[in-house]
């Protein structure tokens, strides 16, 4: 029976690597292919979009999941930008001033290309009145209507001011005019007393002079009075005047632009304001470019005071085609919601809104926005605003300093922009799931899910667009033509990957990197076509660089720093299989796992677990490993054992459950006491029915083991063991196919651990019988007999310690 499965269950050479025949390719080359068109085998995901980005309704936003290098973020722009040039071009955005609210600036929202031309527009305007406006002011017509009114104010002020000199006269004074205002002198004998000759006078005179006076103030108050009230009206008909003729001067330009841009209520509002503030401040522009505010200190004045009329044009789509398509690399939450910049100015930092910069929600309102989800929840305080803007359907530039300022400082709140976008985030599905858990807003927001697989079937469609996928990247990348030998190789290459006979990777990211690397090698050797030669030594080159570690742990074994044995047989002992990552690279290496079984009721002590090195998942294996005992072999008895498991000469954590099969055959060899063969290894999962279970990285672990084995010399009885659902996954190097097809080294697949020991040991596992028994000479039988005898060994021992207790 053993014998029967051992080389019933052994396979073949054609079932350890799934060859692609190069007739699978009609073509000779890829120059004769047709480049490929949209997205490789992810019908699922490219409906997801389709849907996604066709829906109009609110929250039917995108996420992209999938795994790194499958094209998610290329499938996404195609399929974005395709869509986009079909649909109109959104509106332009301005922010203009707010006469009324100077810190809240206004948005004025226009067709493209009219935001920039409505720009252009108030610039012209403003150059214009700086030349019209002086010369207005310093024409003929102005200046006399301007001098009429100053010389009839002149002569009513000189007609006044006799008055007054007159009145005082014949009160005996003489009216002096000073800076500080009128002095009233005495006139004494026909002569005017001088101001020290008045101090001279004695207290009796002084007070008749100041009586006199004091009559005379309340006429001279009221006739100064008079005499501010003209001025005051003058000056008011002098306003009139600037008024009237700034307003004749801006009337036609502003009554222009009314016009061009009647079909805008809001943008001829504006401009209503903007002509009463040019009216008002219309001196603005007779003032000089510079205004000296100290001893040579210089500030540009006429800049900032035309500041207020200028346009801040936020979003220009007057070169945009179709609904704009914006990557953001960088989502920061400034680069997202926008900013407002400020400049130094004596010491201290000014802002307005020309300041104001859009972020990518504003460029890519009316359109689409693409983000990579680790560059966004990166970013602090980037998702909140995101939301934020989803929620209230608007963008609210706002000053992020302002959460943390202990105390509020002014600052300008621009008007919200209204939102219509569609915004896409690509990243994996750990995040995905996390967000949905999490995160109460995300399901409202992001209802569509673009699942992207990381394979696709290998089937005649599946090689057809792998073929067509490598005539695109070579004439995109100005590669060298691939021969259809090179083309089944990168397919192989795909099913390794893979690690499914059946399937190919969507990982094109990796595969494009091993053509560019078989582009290399065929230059090298001057080759006008990429060949399977050139793939082989690419695959080879790209091993080699990594492989450093690998070839260290080999050596150590060959020289017997690390102890392992390819031949012979040993109780309790069985070579188990692990695979190492190092980032970009993975490895099989074999690890010697032994089991010592002795009298005791401790049942089994994973070695690992008690010095903190083993994970949960293989602690999880050592218990079902107790399981498995109890369910086969304590029917009738209790089950009285003590055993230990230990992964010998291993420091570092050992985590997953693959080598919980080589575990149990390792302890019914000690229990049966029955050798297992060496020059095999063992990988699998095992339940606690004692069926063998699948695991990953069976290519790397089977390779691992050859390599030793091939190191150490080929006996013709060396292999691996695996389990039977693995098989399908077997992708394996050439080197190794070769060798299984000379019968030096062997693959068996099983399906129960009792196929297993049978392998392992050459002895049957035999079969329970109806009454529980097993057959005497069997593995089952060798172990229900070893553990009688660990009960009884037991039961004996405790039998001093049951008698001193009574005697107690």
């Amino acid at each position: 029976m053993a014998n029967n499965n051992f080389n019933r269950l052994k396979l073949k050479a054609e079932e350890v690597r799934a060859a692609c025949p190069e007739k699978s390719c009609p073509y000779e080359n890829t120059l004769k292919i047709p480049p490929l068109e949209g997205i490789v085998g992810q019908n699922r995901a490219a409906r997801s979009l389709e849907f996604g980005l066709k829906i109009k309704k609110t929250g039917f936003n995108i996420y992209v999941s999938g795994i790194p290098g499958t094209g998610r973020t290329t499938s996404v722009v195609a399929a974005v930008a395709e869509l986009a040039g079909s649909q109109p071009v959104p509106d332009d955005w301005c922010y203009v001033y707010n006469f009324e609210d100077p810190d809240r600036p206004r948005s004025l929202r226009f067709s493209p290309g009219l935001g920039r031309m409505f720009q252009k527009d108030i610039d012209n305007l403003i150059e214009e009145l700086k030349i019209e406006v002086p010369r207005a002011f310093e024409g003929k017509e102005y200046e006399e209507e301007r001098n009429r009114i100053m010389q009839a104010f002149q002569a009513e002020r000189q007609k006044v001011y006799a008055g007054l000199e007159k009145k005082a006269e014949q009160a005996g004074f003489n009216l002096k005019q000073t800076a500080t205002g009128l002095l009233f002198l005495p006139i004494v004998d026909g002569k005017t007393l001088t101001e020290p000759e008045y101090e001279k006078l004695g207290g009796t005179e002084k007070e008749f002079y100041r009586k006199k006076q004091e009559k005379l103030d309340g006429k001279i108050s009221e006739m100064m009075r008079q005499v501010r009230q003209r001025e005051k009206e003058d000056r008011t008909r002098i306003q009139d005047l600037d008024r009237e003729t700034g307003n004749f001067i801006t009337k036609n330009h502003l009554e222009e632009l009314r016009q061009k841009y009647r079909d805008l209520p809001e943008v001829t509002g504006h401009l209503e304001r903007v002509g009463r503030e040019l009216v008002e401040h219309i001196h603005d522009f007779l003032e000089k470019d510079e205004a000296e505010i100290l001893p040579g200190l210089k500030m540009a004045s006429q800049k900032n005071q035309f500041q207020r009329y200028r346009v801040n044009l936020l979003v220009d789509n007057s070169q945009t085609k179709g609904a704009p398509v914006i990557k953001e690399g960088n989502p920061t939450y400034f680069n997202l919601i926008g900013r407002q910049e400020s400049r130094s100015q004596f010491g201290s930092f000014v802002t307005d809104f020309t300041m104001i910069k859009a972020g990518a929600l504003h460029r890519a309102n009316g359109g689409y926005l693409i983000l990579q989800a680790n560059d966004l929840f990166n970013q602090y305080f980037s998702w909140q605003a995101l939301k934020r803007c989803l929620k209230n359907n608007t963008i609210q530039i706002e000053d992020l300093a302002e959460e943390f300022h202990l105390i509020s400082t002014p600052s300008m709140r621009p008007e919200p922009i209204p939102i219509s976008i569609k915004i896409i985030i690509v990243g994996n599905a750990h995040v995905y799931q996390l967000l949905f858990a999490y995160d109460e807003d995300f399901p409202k927001f992001f209802k569509v899910k673009a699942d992207f697989d990381y394979r696709l079937n290998r089937d005649q469609e599946g090689v057809r667009q792998y073929a067509a996928f490598i005539s695109r990247h070579c004439r995109e990348n100005n590669l060298l033509p691939f021969h259809r030998s090179a083309i089944a190789r990168v397919v192989e290459y795909g099913s390794r990957l893979a690690e499914d006979q059946q399937k190919l990777t969507s990982r094109f990211r990796e595969v494009a990197d091993m053509l560019q690397e078989a582009d290399y090698w065929a230059r090298q050797e001057n080759k006008e076509v990429v060949t399977a030669a050139d793939v082989l030594r690419a695959t080879e080159e790209k091993v080699y660089r990594s492989s450093r570690i690998e070839e260290r742990i080999r050596e150590m074994i060959k020289d017997g720093q690390i102890l392992l044995d390819d031949r012979g047989a040993v109780v309790g002992q069985v070579n188990g299989l692990a695979v190492i990552f190092l980032g970009d690279y993975l490895f099989g290496r074999p690890s010697r796992i032994t089991a010592r079984t002795f009298v005791g009721k401790e049942g089994i002590l994973d070695i690992e677990r008690e010095t903190k090195l083993g994970g949960q998942i293989h602690t999880k294996g050592i218990l079902i490993l107790s399981g498995f005992l109890g369910q086969r072999y304590a029917h009738t008895e209790p089950l009285t054992l003590s055993a230990s498991i230990c992964f010998e000469q291993s420091y570092d954590e050992v985590e997953g459950d693959s080598a919980s099969s080589a575990e149990l055959y390792a302890l019914l060899s000690s229990l049966a006491e029955r050798p297992i063969k060496q020059g095999i290894a063992v990988t699998g999962s095992v339940n606690q029915k004692g069926e063998v279970q699948p695991i990953g990285g069976v290519n790397e672990k089977v390779e691992g083991f050859f390599e030793v084995c091939k190191i150490k010399g080929f006996t013709g009885e060396q292999g691996v063991l695996i389990p039977r659902s693995n098989v399908k996954n077997l992708m394996l190097k050439e080197e190794a196919v070769k060798a299984i097809a000379a019968g030096k080294f062997h693959i068996w697949a099983v399906t129960s651990i009792d196929e297993g020991i049978e392998i392992l040991t050459g002895v049957p596992a035999g079969e329970q019988r109806p009454n529980g028994t097993f057959p005497a000479n069997s593995i089952n039988g060798l172990v229900v007999k070893r553990l009688v005898k660990l009960n009884a060994y037991y039961t004996e021992s405790q039998k001093p310690a049951r008698r001193k207790k009574r005697k107690k």
